[in-house]
């Protein structure tokens, strides 16, 4: 055993590179996987990305969502506004007629 190890840490640079398999391509060697596969995954994890894109940030997104419930709710405290305002005038046109009217 020791011997083994003593003989591997006495190799040459040339005699380590031969114990490794050149058979294989890059992506089975560090990830595993053939080409194939490996492209395969890359291709869906690629338009999965760019659909999360666009839900979160796209024309028909999230955030527009949250903004146009933002408009909404502005929109609603401004028809509630403008009510009370157009009861005001109208109780002081009311009180102009009858003061016109004397």
């Amino acid at each position: 055993m020791q011997s083994c190890l003593a003989k591997k840490l006495f190799m040459s640079q040339e005699e380590l590179y031969e114990d490794i398999d050149t058979t294989q391509s890059l992506t089975q060697r560090y990830l595993g996987l053939s080409l194939g596969k490996f492209l395969v995954l890359f291709s869906i994890v690629m338009v999965f990305g760019i659909y999360l894109g666009l839900i979160l940030y796209g024309t028909n997104s999230v955030e527009v969502l949250f903004g146009l419930e933002d408009y909404e709710n502005y929109l609603q405290d401004e028809i509630v506004r403008l009510k009370n305002d157009n009861a005001e005038l109208q109780r002081e046109y009311f009180e102009l007629k009858e003061i016109s009217a004397k």
